[in-house]
């Protein structure tokens, strides 16, 4: 394995761990973790800067849809400090995954998440 793509696979386990976390300090704590402090979250839902706004999406998402867990979809993929992956949105009690999406990551030279660009390729009608 490069180091480049652990670079990219470990910023993307950061990443997940925010989207996953519990709590409002776990989540504090895994945005800081994951985002330079000016870093940014586009997606068609939201567009936000800076890790209280980053941290507010997300929990956002969790109360939209309680008991569910963002999972990797596939491989994650990237060159110089732009990654890419899929991801899925998965009930946790009976693993229907009614989101996924694809997300577009630029990295800083710490491997922290300057910039989120995010798609939605599965949405519940």
């Amino acid at each position: 394995m490069s180091a480049n793509t652990d670079r990219y696979e470990t910023a993307v386990t950061h990443y997940f761990e925010a989207w996953n976390a519990g709590g409002r300090d776990t989540l504090t704590k895994a945005v800081v973790a994951a985002w330079t402090a000016d870093g940014t979250y586009t997606d068609p839902l939201a567009d936000v800067r800076g890790h209280e706004q980053i941290a507010a999406v997300i929990t956002a998402a969790h109360e939209q849809f309680p008991g569910f867990a963002f999972r990797l979809l596939g491989a994650v993929d990237g060159h110089h400090d732009t990654a890419r992956f899929g991801w899925e949105l998965v009930d946790e009690t009976d693993g229907s995954a009614p989101v996924a999406g694809f997300d577009v990551i630029v990295l800083d030279g710490e491997g922290r998440i300057r910039s989120v660009h995010g798609f939605l390729d599965r949405v519940p009608a």
